[in-house]
């Protein structure tokens, strides 16, 4: 083999850049997966089985831009507090291989014109107007375009991998191809093609992985609990079913001892569950009815251990039997 072949035959030095709003809307968003783990994604399920050649991740791995959530303006009471733990558990777990760069949101008020469902077609000039709320996240596009630009011109990467299917990347990604001979993977962020990929990007990438499926949000999962001085965990309100959870918790509690034990017991396998492990099960109302069932069971089989004739009789309400 050449020179020249060796050289086209190694790993191409790879950096992936995310764009974690379009991650969020178009993978996570109504899902149980938020508790991503990006390496495992990438790594052992995108990359594999998308890019022509063979990638060999840089140790800055992943860059990941993304903005924290106003409160005022946040869906969810522990919205702040779950992005918080999920971020911690990226950089815990990926000390030097996942850097977050965190842009902004900007929330003001603006004026909007209003659609007359009377005459829709009417041109918005001639419409009402009316204050509205305006969110838009800042600066992350333009960072992940200058990263992506200033990796490749300085010959840092051989290949980028852009996430996102925002338009707004297109010029960096035309000025990568005109000026270097990095290549550059598109990943859209859909399930199940939901999205078609952005022309405009598809046309100015080497390769294109148009959705990323389920069963890969599913497999690459962060633990349940990230380790270290004051352990991180997934927050209940991503599990699938969080009232169900929260139904199961009640009951395994005072058998288990507290909530640790009782997540330590529902994420292994149980025979007495066809092998399954609870917290599986309880994503559904079936699933949950058995597990609950099995407890109540099973604290039934523990009442009728210890009755009231094997107990001490000074422990007992009724007399000691003097005969």
């Amino acid at each position: 083999m050449s020179r020249a072949e060796e050289i086209a035959a190694s790993p191409l030095r790879t950096r992936i850049y995310v764009d974690g709003y379009n991650l969020y809307y178009g993978c996570l968003k109504s899902t149980p997966y938020k508790w991503l783990d990006l390496m495992v994604l990438f790594e052992r399920c995108i990359l594999p089985s998308s890019a022509p050649a063979a990638s060999e991740l840089l140790p800055l791995s992943i860059k990941f831009f993304t903005a924290k959530i106003l409160e005022k303006a946040s869906r969810a009471l522990d919205s702040v507090s779950s992005q918080a733990r999920d971020h911690t558990a990226l950089r815990k777990l990926y000390s030097g291989r996942i850097d977050i760069i965190e842009g902004y949101y900007s929330l003001t008020e603006s004026k909007a014109k209003l659609i007359d469902p009377a005459a829709p077609a009417t041109w918005p000039r001639h419409g009402q107007e009316t204050l509205v709320w305006k969110l838009e996240e800042k600066q992350s596009d333009v960072n992940l375009a200058l990263q992506a630009y200033h990796d490749a011109i300085t010959g840092e990467v051989e290949q980028v991998v852009i996430v996102t299917n925002d338009t707004d990347i297109a010029p960096a990604l035309s000025l990568i191809r005109s000026h270097t001979q990095v290549q550059i993977g598109l990943v859209v962020p859909a399930r199940h093609q939901q999205r078609i990929p952005n022309s405009e990007l598809a046309e100015l990438a080497h390769w294109v992985r148009t959705h990323i499926t389920l069963a890969e949000l599913a497999t690459a999962q962060l633990p349940r609990v990230i380790p270290g001085r004051k352990p991180t965990m997934k927050p209940e309100s991503w599990y699938a079913r969080p009232d169900l959870l929260e139904q199961v918790l009640v009951l395994a509690i005072p058998v288990t001892g507290n909530r640790g034990k009782a997540f330590k017991w529902m994420e292994e396998p149980n025979p007495h569950l066809d092998g399954k492990a609870p917290i599986e099960l309880v994503e559904t109302e079936s699933g949950a009815a058995q597990v609950i069932m099995y407890i109540e069971r099973y604290r039934q089989h523990l009442a009728e251990i210890i009755r009231p004739a094997d107990m001490n009789p000074a422990d007992r309400d009724l007399p000691p039997d003097r005969s």
